[in-house]
């Protein structure tokens, strides 16, 4: 227990980094997945086939990979920003892919009809899509983007190696000060399952209101 009551400062900042990691880059994936998915069931063919590849690409890519890509490639191009930043965008553009392919099955559960009939109607795509079709596929869509979510948020422990501020890293510092590794990763586990459990619970609420019924 002195593990954590003599560093919990620094869990806390440790726990904070991760939260704000989790938050931020769900948030990008799920703009970006949403952007992707629309593309991929678009009329337009060169939209579907940018879906398509940006999905292929980045469901194929070792997250890990991507880290190295982002982090330290991207600065020889002259985009410098904050290593968080960084990590961010590596985390949301990594995950939206499955966001997005999430949406897509989702959004094939409607019946085509329903499309062709607001088509009718003199509906535009984007209106058709916004209005009468991605509702119906958000219901059936909540536990996958959840379950998506979660594995991002333990995806992020990945961003602790590239010199990011967030949970896992602390045991670094720890370790050094001589402290047991087995009560400090018993710590730095119960707070990702405070992480996990909190994103469950908060889709767990969303199914309940507006999941389809089973």
């Amino acid at each position: 227990m002195n593990v954590l009551t003599d560093n919990l400062s620094l869990y806390w900042e440790g726990f904070l980094g991760t939260v704000e990691l989790t938050v931020y880059a769900s948030l990008l994936a799920l703009a970006l997945g949403f952007l992707m998915a629309s593309f991929r069931v678009a009329p337009v063919a060169s939209l579907r086939v940018f879906g398509t590849v940006w999905v292929t690409v980045l469901r194929n890519t070792p997250l890990t990979l991507l880290f190295f890509a982002v982090l330290l490639g991207l600065p020889r191009f002259g985009l410098v920003l904050p290593f968080q930043a960084f990590a961010v965008l590596a985390l949301g553009c990594y995950t939206s892919a499955f966001i997005c392919e999430a949406l897509r099955s989702g959004i094939n559960t409607v019946p085509k009809g329903q499309g062709e009939a607001a088509r009718s109607l003199g509906m535009t795509f984007s209106q058709t899509l916004g209005v009468i079709v991605l509702p119906q596929a958000f219901r059936s869509v909540i536990p996958p983007v959840g379950s998506t979510l979660i594995a991002l948020a333990k995806n992020s422990a990945i961003a602790g190696a590239f010199s990011v501020t967030e949970l896992l890293g602390t045991y670094k510092t720890l370790s050094e000060l001589g402290y047991n590794i087995i009560w400090t990763f018993v710590w730095i586990a119960v707070g990702y399952l405070i992480i996990t459990l909190a994103i469950s619970a908060l889709f767990n609420l969303l199914e309940r209101k507006w999941g389809v019924a089973r």
